[in-house]
């Protein structure tokens, strides 16, 4: 059973940093394409980062490359986002998703939302100016 469950969201200016996580478990670690999405209100769910299951391949929207970092820790399953120079614009909830695909498709460029089939229930960031 795939369990995603997200935290670090909060307050913070524009300029600072957060670092959010997402606990899952061993399997879905191990097996899994996981992402990172975001979602303003009325707004359409869009990808941020990607990490491939064996944690060897990263990708990330043109919007926060060089802003933010997607990483892993095996030991403790958990998935991580770092988010540095945080901007108004990336305020949303943020949702960490996992996926079962091939290794070439776990990346920004195929990460439609729908396609994801595991979620988890989000954690709020708003930076303001």
């Amino acid at each position: 059973q795939v369990q995603l469950v997200e935290s670090g969201g909060g307050s913070v200016q524009a300029g600072g940093s957060l670092q959010l996580s997402c606990t899952t478990n061993q399997y879905t670690m191990r097996n899994y394409c996981m992402a990172w999405f975001r979602q303003v209100p009325g707004g359409e769910r869009e990808v941020v980062a990607t990490l491939s299951s064996g944690g060897s391949r990263t990708s990330y929207a043109k919007s926060v490359d060089s802003r933010f970092t997607v990483s892993r820790d095996p030991a403790k399953n958990v998935l991580y986002l770092q988010m540095n120079s945080l901007k108004p614009e990336d305020s949303a909830m943020y949702y960490c998703a996992a996926d079962l695909r091939p290794l070439h498709r776990c990346n920004v460029d195929y990460a439609a939302p729908e396609d994801y089939e595991h979620w988890g229930q989000g954690t709020q960031v708003t930076v303001s100016s």
